[in-house]
């Protein structure tokens, strides 16, 4: 197994550059640091008081382009970008949310996906700029790896059930600004919204991308068909085509453990079961 990434919090190189960006952006130290599994965020305040996060994260194909998102959509259903760095470290300085108040804390994951779906109507009918990666390019690779790596399963009939929908839909692969990570966590409340979208890892392409994350997050194999009928019934989508591409979520969160020696991840699995036993 891969080693976990290391706590940002921890790493001295970003230590380092917030102090750095604390000094250019003339802001100041407002509460402790907060980080996740890929970013270390700073609660901070500008010199004319208004509070604000420093994040600090390294960048890599996912989290390049989330500045050109953040801007893209310009704080209609998402954190509003502040201010970039221009030396290619992909610091941000975010307004501040409210970091206590995200949709794992609701107690009705119904009443969570419905505002997961709403918030993914809105920002997915964004189109697409055109420097983001695509889901044009990362599909084919997707099933290009299922051909190899699928082989080494004693039974891979459903991940193969899985690969032959995403070839239904490959050549439509859409231009949509998706978010890619929009579960129950990366949903903040804030005063100017009921609820914000946070730590985008954006790429063009279809809106029935979007759904996975939904799907897992608070996993609920009861609930699978409940939150993707809900899902796509308020986002508008087809639900043909929105299931294939949730099953191309499951295809490359599977292969990338298969890659790495490890089974796929039952719960992944169950999610393809229960789509695939029903269609329409």
């Amino acid at each position: 197994m891969t080693d976990p990434p290391a706590d940002p919090a921890d790493r001295a190189d970003l230590a380092q550059r917030a102090e750095t960006f604390l000094r250019t952006w003339d802001l100041r130290r407002d509460g402790p640091p907060m980080s996740g599994r890929c970013a270390l965020v700073l609660p901070v305040r500008r010199a004319d008081g208004t509070p604000a996060v420093l994040k600090l994260q390294d960048v890599d194909d996912e989290t390049v382009g989330e500045p050109l998102a953040l801007r893209t959509w310009n704080g209609d259903g998402a954190v509003r970008l502040l201010a970039e760095a221009e030396d290619g470290t992909g610091t941000l300085l975010l307004e501040r949310l409210d970091p206590t108040r995200t949709l794992h804390h609701l107690p009705d994951t119904r009443q969570a996906t419905l505002v997961v779906a709403g918030l993914l109507a809105h920002l997915t009918a964004t189109p697409a700029p055109p420097a983001l990666r695509r889901l044009a390019d990362l599909a084919p690779r997707l099933l290009d790896e299922a051909a190899t790596l699928l082989p080494r399963l004693d039974d891979p009939t459903l991940l193969k059930n899985c690969a032959a929908a995403v070839r239904e839909v490959v050549a439509d692969p859409g231009d949509r600004l998706l978010h890619w990570d929009l579960h129950f966590e990366n949903v903040l409340a804030a005063d100017r919204a009921p609820w914000l979208a946070i730590d985008p890892k954006p790429l063009a392409g279809d809106p029935g991308f979007e759904l996975f994350p939904a799907l897992w997050n608070r996993f609920d194999a009861d609930e699978v068909r409940w939150r993707f009928d809900a899902m796509t019934d308020v986002m508008g989508l087809d639900r043909d085509r929105a299931r294939a591409w949730t099953l191309a979520r499951v295809l490359g969160g599977s292969l990338w453990r298969i890659e790495d020696g490890h089974p796929p991840l039952p719960e992944h699995l169950e999610i393809a079961a229960r789509l695939l036993a029903r269609s329409g």
